[in-house]
């Protein structure tokens, strides 16, 4: 049935109320229309008492109808802000949150010193949104962004393409639990936000995570650090030697995860916490063990062919 833009608005935020509360149902109902008829607030302010063609009523439904089965705005919207960049997502990837500033924030500072024309890779990129944002702000950075999801990888191959950023950004498949392949080469900065709930607590996540992000880029496994031992133990190969690796973990796994980084070679330079407070991130370098090996087996050369005193 045809309805004026107003009564769609008003239907949308009248079905809301009860679950979001009078100001969130509002801007849910805002949202969704906007969303729906392709028009901005204001154009739709100009049209409140005009009828709205029955595919916007149409579309208004069915996103009424998906925001009441919980179902995450981003989700819907096919879209979401993050850095400053409004980036396409749909349900192969998570949405990405602000606790996931803090780690883009450590690994941009850091790029911005290294080398030029350094080499980036953001392992378990998911949407692309940490190496994309990266890649914006170190004009000179070659970035890859790697999935084991070929669904995630067409999500952060859009974004790349949207944002003009294909000609120094990559995609690639990779698994972050196996060791990864020659062909990614070296970087000279490694970042990654992988999956660290818990097995246990999957069951427990908020229903708006739980039935609709993606379990594969959620679930880090019985102790929830089974891909920062991973990627510690299997990825320094892929780095160069001094090179850097950045992650995000979960609330309370700042100590394991730098244990892991120390038990694998690593020295942590960087502990980061996000806006509210909470420790979200780490910077670590790797050791140069290769031109430690390099000297001592100088030394060795020279004690075999120095001649002995007369």
């Amino acid at each position: 049935m045809v309805r004026k833009y107003s009564d769609l608005y008003l239907d949308a935020r009248k079905a809301l109320l009860p679950g979001e509360g009078q100001q969130r149902a509002g801007l849910l109902a805002r949202e969704l229309l906007c969303a729906a008829s392709g028009k901005t607030q204001e154009e739709i302010l100009v049209r409140r008492d005009q009828y709205a063609p029955s595919d916007v009523c149409e579309k208004m439904a069915d996103f009424t109808a998906r925001a009441l089965a919980g179902e995450p705005l981003a989700y819907i919207l096919e879209e979401w802000d993050f850095y400053g960049m409004t980036l396409y997502v749909n349900r192969d990837v998570l949405i990405p949150r602000d606790d996931t500033c803090a780690v883009t924030e450590l690994a941009m500072k850091k790029a911005l010193y290294l080398d030029q024309d350094p080499r980036i890779l953001d392992l378990c990129t998911g949407s692309g949104c940490i190496g994309l944002a990266i890649a914006r702000k170190v004009k000179d950075a070659r970035v890859t962004l790697a999935d084991i999801s070929r669904e995630a990888l067409a999500v952060a191959k859009r974004n790349a393409a949207a944002m003009k950023l294909t000609g120094r950004v990559s995609c690639i498949q990779a698994n972050a639990l196996q060791a990864p392949s020659a062909f990614l080469g070296t970087f000279d900065l490694i970042v990654s936000n992988p999956p660290y709930v818990r097995s246990g607590d999957m069951a427990n996540l908020q229903p708006s995570v739980r039935d609709f992000e993606p379990s594969l880029a959620l679930d880090g496994g019985a102790d929830g650090l089974d891909f920062y031992r991973s990627i510690a133990s299997r990825y320094g190969r892929a780095l160069k030697p001094g090179g850097w690796l950045c992650f995000e973990f979960g609330m309370g796994q700042g100590d394991e995860v730098c244990a892991i980084l120390e038990e694998n070679g690593y020295e942590i330079v960087e502990r980061k916490t996000d806006f509210n407070e909470i420790e979200r991130a780490v910077l670590a370098q790797k050791r140069r063990e290769e031109e430690n090996h390099g000297n001592e087996e100088s030394c060795i050369c020279c004690l075999l062919y120095t001649s002995p005193s007369p």
